[in-house]
């Protein structure tokens, strides 16, 4: 199995140590430690009594109990601690799948979800989130796609990176339309806590057999270092997963876990500010996009800290690229997403560099 490089991650490696600004990010500015003894019920000591034996392969049994009791049906049985959540969909994603199977994917896609099902030998099937329908996601356009010979659909709502998200409603039908053909569903719900302008849909691996959700503390938690992710499975496949991780990570280290714990349970003292800000940028956003229509067109975010606005007659790549170089703001091309012209604009930073930042875009855009 041969992976094909994943444009973002190269965009990300290159550029995101050395920027000034960022807002390229689809999660909220990080916390620090010391936020996280402010804000939750972790304190020093806790952190001073840790022993660093191995830990268990699915996680320690309080971290899989917290996160079923947020995000679940309170069984942790069904979850699985990973590090990151990208470690537990390559786990998942070369589990159930086999050369050859169709896999329908959202388009755009962030690189975990369809490069690991391309290098597997499977067809890909897109389903694709069109500009000129607001990205709106066709359900219509879904149940076409899938037939007796799909094996998984995977889709991530609200999506990334255009932070389009869908009703409960059509996420039902989303469920039924896979389980009318025994399909699993894959769905990367690592923003879940940051719908706005949505209802939150329901965990699906709660409702649906076949259906596989993912989550991870890096995003609307603002704890991408910690690198703490997770899925909900059915138990049986989580054994299979376990034979996996025997041959990589093995497990979690309890000092990571130790912290992960308290921010599960703390989840709502660290969401709250955080995207108090989201909503507030989002209209930053929207106001920048007005005073530059001529430049710049966007579909306005449900949910997420991601906008994939367009611009008009300009070239993402050298864009982005120039503004970097420039203006030290660090932004990512539409191209690592395969969408020419559009731009990945991350808006969960502290407002006065999301100012700074869309005043560098400004400058560029007037340039021509």
């Amino acid at each position: 199995m041969k992976l094909r490089r994943a444009p973002l991650e190269d965009w990300l490696r290159d550029h995101y140590f050395d920027a000034r600004i960022d807002i390229s990010s689809s999660g909220v500015e990080p916390y620090a430690m010391t936020d996280l003894f402010r804000l939750t019920a972790l304190e020093p000591e806790d952190l001073a009594d840790v022993a660093f034996r191995d830990s268990r392969s699915c996680g320690a049994p309080e971290l899989r109990a917290a996160i079923a009791d947020r995000w679940g049906d309170r069984d942790p049985g069904r979850v699985m601690v990973t590090s990151g959540s990208g470690e537990v969909q390559y786990m998942v994603l070369t589990t159930i799948l086999r050369p050859g199977d169709e896999v329908v994917v959202v388009e755009p896609a962030y690189h975990t979800l369809v490069g690991i099902a391309e290098a597997i030998g499977c067809k890909i099937v897109p389903w694709k989130l069109r500009w000129e329908d607001g990205f709106a996601p066709d359900l219509d356009d879904l149940a076409g796609l899938v037939t007796p010979r799909t094996r998984a659909v995977i889709a991530n709502f609200p999506h990334n990176p255009t932070g389009i998200g869908v009703s409960p409603q059509e996420q039902s039908r989303i469920v039924e339309i896979a389980r009318v053909h025994g399909a699993y569903l894959i769905w990367d719900s690592v923003f879940a806590d940051m719908t706005y302008d949505h209802a939150t849909p329901p965990n699906p691996a709660m409702s649906y057999a076949r259906a596989i959700s993912f989550g991870t503390l890096s995003k609307g938690l603002g704890l991408p270092g910690l690198r703490v992710g997770w899925c909900f499975a059915p138990e049986e496949l989580i054994e299979e997963l376990v034979v996996l991780r025997d041959y990589t990570t093995l497990a979690l280290s309890p000092l990571v876990e130790t912290v992960a714990l308290h921010a599960v349970r703390g989840a709502e003292a660290l969401l709250e500010p955080r995207m108090r800000l989201v909503r507030e940028n989002v209209e930053r956003v929207a106001a920048w996009v007005d005073d530059h229509e001529d430049h710049v067109g966007w579909v306005r975010p449900h949910g997420g800290a991601v906008a994939f606005p367009r611009l008009h007659g300009v070239d993402d790549e050298v864009f982005c690229d120039r503004l970097m170089r420039d203006h030290g703001v660090l932004l990512v091309p539409g191209s690592c997403f395969g969408s020419r012209g559009h731009v990945r604009l991350g808006f969960g930073v502290p407002a006065d560099q999301l100012d700074d930042g869309l005043s560098a875009m400004s400058s560029l855009l007037r340039q021509g």
